[in-house]
């Protein structure tokens, strides 16, 4: 008994399961501090713990800021423990914004489909369940079109081993996450997911993609 809840601990320790989560934390009510948006635009994607994918668009040339949250389901202002249920609808999902004179919706696409398995139905890495699951989110046609062609293009020159599967789903409404979870992976860098998981992943993509990355990166 006591080997077995050894075993369930460790894999606790290595999921997308925040164990700093304060006590009151029913409601997703964080709003991002206030920038000059001027010029930039959002995108949006879901690929797996919004830990990992934040830390990915923020080392990205180009990306201005990134906000974790929830996107996707039928729950109306969801929160964290609810997500987690996988009974939502919602999947971990980023804001991602950006300026367009400097990086392109094409490379956002690039980053999203080389930072994850977008061939694994609800599930990345150790983390399973249908709010892990791939979406690329669009907000107008432009979006939707590149969305579709890409993934043409990669199925078509066989990238992957196994067929996309990844969820193309218009925005309906994205629910900013509770302030904890904002640059978590920055935050929390002792936490043994983020140690055994989120680094290494962050880390996997910056080698693949030099070229992309922000000088202090």
């Amino acid at each position: 008994m006591k080997a077995l809840f050894a075993l369930i601990f460790s894999i606790s320790l290595q999921t997308c399961i925040s164990n700093t989560a304060p006590l009151n934390s029913s409601q997703a009510i964080w709003t991002p501090p206030e920038m000059n948006q001027e010029g930039l635009k959002k995108a949006y994607f879901a690929s797996g713990c919004f830990w990992c994918v934040e830390a990915i668009y923020e080392s990205i040339k180009g990306v201005k800021e990134v906000h974790s949250g929830y996107a996707g389901g039928f729950t109306k202002n969801p929160n964290y423990n609810q997500i987690g249920t996988g009974r939502t609808g919602h999947a971990e999902s980023v804001e991602v914004i950006y300026d367009p004179n400097q990086v392109s919706y094409g490379t956002l696409l690039r980053v999203f489909f080389g930072s994850h398995d977008p061939t694994t139905p609800n599930r990345q890495g150790p983390d399973y369940g249908s709010q892990y699951r791939s979406i690329a989110f669009y907000t107008n046609e432009f979006e939707r079109e590149s969305i579709i062609n890409y993934i043409k293009t990669l199925n078509n020159g066989n990238y992957f081993s196994n067929k996309i599967i990844t969820e193309i789903k218009p925005l309906e409404k994205f629910y900013y996450a509770e302030d904890y979870h904002q640059d978590y992976e920055k935050n929390n860098p002792d936490n043994p997911y983020v140690k055994n998981v989120s680094i290494p992943r962050l880390k996997k993509f910056q080698k693949q993609y030099p070229e992309l990355l922000k000088e202090k990166h």
